[in-house]
């Protein structure tokens, strides 16, 4: 029996990895608290972790794994910048699920954009107090509007191609762009220039942190939205604000924040929110947040599972693994060792 401590379990966590482990002889310790340098010791006695966004994987945290036996991580996620792979590489193997349903987050950021134009969180708060007043709900056709889409993976174009659906011309910026796609790729600057609405879908690296800053936001049009299902980090949330108490943004739709580690997944209601930004942001009557809700559907809850034990098996096998993360390959469409070998 593989034994794997499961950090950060939510309610919706638990049956489809139970149902899976039960299927494939892995046995998961479920733990609310999140993986940190204080919380790592849960670990002893497992075989490997199986973390999420928020849980700290830093290279203290891998080194203290690494002693007591630990043998992968298993993110039940994407997006891996909260995870050393460097300290990791020759230690422990570290392993993603890179797509578990891309039209579940590219659905939730439609949703958003669809929500915001059209004032429809408003006109439901109005309509149960029986205010059926029409005034101050106005929004505008999307058919015929620009969207730019940052980011071309496979959220990004079902983002792109339901837009395509409303009459909406795509604009596309991708570090590699893929010509396979019927696209019409500019730069960021042209995208930032020419969009009615931005809507992010690329990873958070170095090179990407706060790309939405005072200066990108000063390119763009006045009265943009700028809606994120990626990663808080890819704006400064700081400049954002500051972007539209000064109007130059219509709208924000964020499904992320930078800060969300103590904020987001828990009920806050009975606490004052120490991050000042944040706050802010919450009260503005033209930004809407979603608690990092996007992926949240049953199909890509249990696609989640499937694919985070599968990974954990193909260790077992010492199979080379799609999913594996390295030092070597964090850019995973550039992996020196071209997914024939495992990482080490």
């Amino acid at each position: 029996m593989i034994k794997v401590a499961f950090y950060d379990a939510k309610p919706y966590d638990i049956p489809s990895f139970e149902k899976y482990g039960k299927e494939r002889n892995i046995e998961f310790k479920f733990y609310e608290s999140k993986l940190n340098e204080d919380t790592v010791s849960l670990a002893k006695g497992y075989d490997g972790v199986c973390v999420f966004v928020n849980d700290n994987v830093n290279e203290k945290v891998i080194k203290e794994l690494y002693s007591l036996g630990i043998k992968f991580v298993v993110l039940r996620c994407a997006g891996f910048n909260n995870v050393d792979v460097k300290a990791a590489f020759g230690k422990i193997h570290v392993y993603r699920v890179p797509a578990y349903s891309p039209y579940a987050v590219a659905e939730h950021a439609v949703s958003m954009l669809l929500t915001m134009n059209r004032r429809i969180h408003k006109a439901y708060i109005r309509t149960r107090e029986y205010n059926f007043s029409l005034s101050g709900l106005t929004g505008v056709d999307l058919h015929g509007k620009t969207v730019g889409v940052i980011g071309t993976g496979k959220i990004g174009q079902i983002f792109a191609n339901i837009c395509k659906g409303f009459g909406m011309r795509v604009l596309a910026y991708d570090k590699f762009p893929n010509p396979k796609l019927d696209y019409e790729y500019v730069s960021l600057d042209e995208l930032f220039a020419n969009s009615d609405f931005i809507s992010l879908h690329c990873p958070l690296t170095d090179e990407s942190f706060h790309m939405i800053n005072d200066e990108s936001m000063s390119k763009m049009k006045k009265g943009v939205g700028i809606i994120n299902t990626s990663r808080g980090g890819l704006i400064d949330a700081s400049a954002l604000l500051n972007q539209i108490k000064s109007r130059k943004v219509g709208f924000a739709c964020l499904d992320v924040y930078e800060e969300e580690s103590n904020i987001f997944f828990q009920d806050k209601s009975g606490h004052i929110l120490d991050d000042d930004v944040f706050r802010n942001l919450l009260s503005m009557p033209n930004v809407l947040v979603t608690s990092h809700q996007a992926f949240l559907t049953e199909e890509a809850l249990n696609n989640i599972a499937d694919t985070t034990t599968q990974n954990i098996l193909n260790y077992y096998a010492q199979e080379s693994n799609e999913n594996e993360l390295c030092y070597h390959c964090s850019n995973i469409e550039n992996c020196k060792r071209q997914r024939k070998q495992k990482c080490f």
